[in-house]
């Protein structure tokens, strides 16, 4: 049977997957943001020289600003929204390490325990039986 220990570790390895893959789709969307932007700059230098290119007129070249600028909004918004989400899958990550942690090192404890356990010969089940001491510092 596996360990707590192991479980957790499988457990933050794919959060950390996880993580990446919300990390990866911000960059994303940051990078159709900016081409989203880049297409409105030189959509507005295109409406400011006062000549359309070869086939456009004004009002094409408006409408294609137009909806440049509602994508970018709507992208914008993504990004937002996802940054807020790389954010607490961040924070999440954090927390299960801290207790990945902390298992390994109950684990780690154990084994010691149970290692020199049997290097002095007391075996565990005789352990179980013997009385434990009382303890004399109570208030």
């Amino acid at each position: 049977m596996t360990s707590r220990a192991d479980k957790l570790g499988r457990i933050v390895s794919l959060v950390k997957l996880q993580l990446r893959l919300s990390e990866w789709q911000l960059a994303y969307l940051r990078q159709q943001e900016q081409t989203l932007q880049d297409e409105q700059s030189w959509l507005v230098g295109t409406l400011n020289e006062g000549t359309p290119p070869a086939g456009s007129s004004s009002d094409s070249i408006a409408r294609r600003l137009n909806r440049a600028s509602i994508g970018a909004r709507a992208v914008r918004e993504q990004a937002s929204q996802q940054l807020d989400q790389v954010r607490s899958e961040s924070r999440r990550l954090k927390q299960l390490e801290e207790v990945a942690k902390a298992a390994l090192a109950d684990k780690l404890r154990d084994a010691e325990k149970r290692a020199l356990e049997e290097m002095t010969g007391i075996l565990p089940a005789v352990r179980d039986f013997t009385p434990r001491a009382a303890n004399r510092n109570k208030t």
